[in-house]
Order: structure tokens, then sequence, then C-alpha cells
């Protein structure tokens, strides 16, 4: 898998801890993007029913040269199809061109519509079925996930919920790891660095090590040991994205960064998205 560090999922699987998000991306654009991707050194794609670009993901990885094993896939359930999961990762495995993906994620939760539980049900069989390797939750709140270890006494590999510098969620992160959870975090530049580039502490830790403000966020993740997913659709981008191996940030410099958390969300409440 590259030069990147991987991480050891609690099902014993392996994970990349960068990948490369395609969110808002054509179709066509998911192709040439995961094609970059995929030469700079990444090993892990990460995309949704609901992003409508699948089949991106898939062109790419019949163009490349480097075997299945070595990628790591990740898609998503839908909302609306959370009571149709098996005909929802049999569309998405046809667009994908693949006969498993390595990671299925639940999208939301939509706590209102009650279906959750009765997803992840579903999710486990697709999983004893081979359709994929892992199963986890995107966006999970702590008394969901309760619910879903209490109910199946299955707990998801991974919870990939909004966090940046401005949203850190310090409190379900430590929750994820107590239970050996890997937290993932989305929108993790914060949709284009949107308060967080202009910080003196981004701006001068970028300065010293001789990197850009992403960069500096990119390995902030990586130090804070989340798996991240900076999106792009521009090779340029994509290439410095990826370039974050050759440094780490210092204990004191994690502890400055901490202090920027403003509860700031981008992205909808899950205790409300339904």
């Amino acid at each position: 898998m590259a030069e990147q560090p991987v991480i050891k999922l609690h099902d014993g699987n392996m994970m990349p801890q960068i990948g490369l998000g395609v969110w808002q991306a054509s179709i066509e654009d998911t192709r040439t993007a995961a094609v970059k991707a995929l030469q700079v050194g990444y090993r892990s794609l990460d995309t949704a029913a609901i992003y409508k670009n699948e089949e991106g993901i898939g062109q790419a990885l019949q163009e490349t040269d480097i075997p299945r094993e070595d990628i790591f896939v990740t898609t998503k359930l839908w909302n609306d199809d959370q009571l149709n999961a098996p005909q929802a990762m049999e569309t998405s495995l046809k667009k994908l061109q693949l006969e498993s993906v390595d990671l299925y994620l639940m999208h939301w939760p939509c706590p209102a519509k009650d279906n959750y539980v009765d997803a992840w049900k579903a999710m486990i069989e697709l999983q004893k079925q081979g359709l994929t390797k892992s199963i986890g939750v995107c966006n999970f709140q702590e008394a969901h996930l309760k619910r879903l270890l209490e109910e199946t006494g299955v707990s998801p590999v991974v919870n990939q919920i909004e966090l940046h510098p401005m949203l850190q969620q310090r409190t379900l992160h430590a929750w994820n790891a107590m239970h050996h959870i890997q937290t993932e975090s989305w929108s993790p530049l914060a949709q284009g660095g949107k308060g967080v580039f202009d910080q003196e502490i981004i701006k001068n830790l970028a300065k010293k090590y001789g990197k850009t403000p992403a960069q500096i966020v990119i390995r902030w993740h990586l130090d804070s040991g989340l798996v991240v997913i900076p999106k792009s659709v521009t090779p340029s981008r994509i290439e410095e994205n990826f370039k974050v191996f050759d440094f780490r940030l210092e204990k004191p410099e994690i502890s400055e960064i901490a202090k920027l958390d403003k509860g700031n969300r981008l992205g909808p409440n899950p205790d409300e998205l339904n």
C-alpha cells in the first residue's frame, strides 16, 4: 500500500490512513481523479451511492495495473435504501465493476425513521456473504452506536464523521476509540479550508515545515490517529495532499491546533437529518 500508514481495524482488516474523497465530483472527474490518485500512491478510494459517481471509480479500477487486493474501496448505503440494503449493494457493485468492496458504510442514521438497526442487520449479512470485507457507519452519534451494539452485538469498524480543526468532535472520537471503532474524517479540510487555513497556528506551521496549510491539516488528522479522505479533482492538489509523510507535528503543536475547535458544523446534524 505504497508508503502511507495503515490502520488495523477491529475485524483484522487493514485500511490506509489516507484516501481520496470524491463527493460532488462527476463520473468523469471521479475517474480522472482516481487514476491520478492511484498513480501518486493513494490506495484508498471513498465513494457513495448518493454521489452518483461510483461508475468513475469502477472505470479507474479497470484502467490501473495495480492489483485489486492492493486498493481499498469504500462505498455507502444511502438513507432511502436502509430497508433495501441487498439491492443497493448489488447496484453499487455493478457500477464499481467489483465482486466485493472493502468497506460498506451506512451513510446516516436517520433516527426519526428508526430503520438503522434493521439496516445494520442486513449489512452484517452482506459481510457474511463476502460482498464487503468490513462494515461501518457514517455520522453516528454515541446513542446510535450504543443501539447497534446492544441490539446486534456487532460493532462498526469505522465511524466516518465530519471532523476538521473547527469541529474536532473529541468526545465522540474518544468514545469510538474506547469501543475500538476507527474514526474517519470527512470534510477534513473544512470544505477548502474555510476559516482554517488563515489561522495563525496553521500558517506558522506551514512556514516552519515548508508545507501548505492543507498539508498541515492533513498531517494533524494523521497525527491524531484519524483516517482522512481529502477530496479533490485537481491533479496538483491530489498530489499535494499525499505528500505528508516526510514530517510529523510535535505534541505541543497538536495541542495548539486543538484550541481552534469551535464546534462549527458545516454539514447536517446527524440527530436531525432524516
